[in-house]
């Protein structure tokens, strides 16, 4: 045993080849960053370009940040047989296209090879990670974004854009993430691919942030919760192999996880739909957002203005639809997880609440300490189990949030094993 673990220390802690491929578009100057990045932290690094990439950067720039030749043409006479692209594809660990310009994702949807980064695309059995870089009206193209669709289905890995003033001046979803952030997105994934995943095959959906409920075009009622919880669980159920699907809070200002589906809604009956819709084919619920309990009775049409003498307002407020109890109703055999923030009383509210909803697993921690739950980085929780697993309440002491969200993802885990 103690030979094996060895064996698998020194494959986890190898360090890909990665071979970095560059395409057209004014973010290719992020490239070389990403490039030096990748080799300061260890990793072999390559580089293919297109012709367009090599108008906005010189091929003898990334030679200079490498030590290793530029590749740039599909028939490479300086290569075996003339073959170079075969030869990349082979070599490669991990194929990382940044920036990916929305001509190279069309081709790639479209099986096209016509060049030395869509030869070799087609070529590798080495995963592909596709880093998207394009105006920001381009990227909410509906060709792009079902281009990327088929990308994912094809088993690309697309990596989500930032948001921010872009070279043209629009403002929005398109830019390349900065090298920084790149690369550390690179070296998780890789790392992850030398894990056993636990939740392979599994889809899961998530709920995170706050919802909102309007009660005039300018105001709403909401609550304190910032996702953070939530994204931490998205993330580390993709680390364990899964499809996850996050039904987010429109105001959560997060980064969305790698790998992660996010679909943005705003109040509890928005948030009700979109979870019916995608649980029809998901293995787990895992129910973290903060879902506002009540709404306005009517919402005003226009901003409700104060009269000079008024010192009170009245507003009606009626149930909203319960989502954690309404997808478990509906879809029983789902794994069914629940989150408890209490003031008081905390373990026997959690504990009512698991057998009222029928839930497999809740978890509850106390957002009276101010130094855990809402906005804080670090949270601690008692998990609760339902009476048919036979497992004893677990207790998670204060850590960052992502370290609690895997020790969540473990607890969900051992349930369902158990429930198969």
């Amino acid at each position: 045993m103690m030979v094996f673990a060895k064996c698998q220390m020194k494959v986890m802690t190898q360090l890909p080849k990665i071979l970095l491929a560059v395409t057209g578009g004014i973010a290719a100057y992020k490239s070389a960053m990403l490039a030096r990045l990748l080799i300061k932290s260890g990793c072999q690094v390559r580089v293919m370009m297109t012709a367009g990439a090599c108008e906005f950067i010189t091929p003898l720039t990334f030679q200079a940040l490498t030590g290793q030749a530029v590749h740039t043409k599909l028939l490479d006479e300086t290569a075996e047989r003339g073959m170079g692209h075969i030869t990349l594809a082979k070599w490669a660990d991990l194929v990382v296209v940044a920036p990916a310009s929305a001509n190279t994702i069309a081709k790639l949807a479209g099986g096209f090879a016509d060049n030395l980064v869509t030869t070799v695309c087609l070529a590798t059995d080495a995963p592909i990670l596709i880093a998207p870089a394009m105006n920001q009206q381009m990227w909410a193209n509906a060709i792009v974004q079902d281009n990327l669709k088929k990308l994912r289905q094809f088993g690309y890995h697309i990596m989500t854009p930032d948001s921010g003033e872009q070279a043209c001046g629009d403002v929005g979803l398109g830019r390349l993430p900065e090298p920084e952030d790149l690369c550390q997105q690179i070296l998780a994934f890789d790392k992850c691919r030398h894990i056993q995943p636990s939740l392979l095959g599994k889809t899961v959906v998530i709920t995170a942030g706050a919802t909102v409920e309007p009660i005039d075009p300018v105001r709403f009622l909401s609550n304190h919760s910032t996702g953070k919880m939530g994204y931490a669980l998205a993330n580390a159920c993709y680390h364990a192999g899964a499809d996850v699907i996050l039904v987010s809070g429109k105001h959560v200002s997060l980064k969305t996880p790698f790998g992660v589906r996010r679909l943005d809604v705003g109040t509890a009956e928005q948030m009700l739909k979109v979870c019916l819709s995608v649980c029809q084919k998901a293995d787990i619920f895992i129910a973290a957002a903060a879902v506002a309990d009540f709404k306005a009775a009517s919402v005003a049409d226009h901003k409700i203005k104060k009269t000079k003498d008024q010192q009170t307002m009245t507003l009606q407020l009626i149930k909203n639809p319960d989502v954690l109890a309404t997808i478990c109703h509906t879809y029983p055999d789902l794994i069914c997880v629940g989150f408890a923030a209490e003031t008081q009383d905390a373990n026997n509210c959690a504990k009512s609440k698991l057998a009222a909803k029928q839930l497999d697993m809740i978890a509850v921690n106390d957002v009276s300490d101010k130094t855990i739950g809402f906005g804080s980085e670090n949270n601690a929780m008692t998990v609760f189990f339902a009476e048919q697993y036979d497992q004893m309440p677990q207790n998670l002491p204060k850590a960052h949030k992502s370290k609690i969200a895997e020790q969540l993802v473990a607890c969900v885990v051992k349930i369902m094993n158990q429930k198969q």
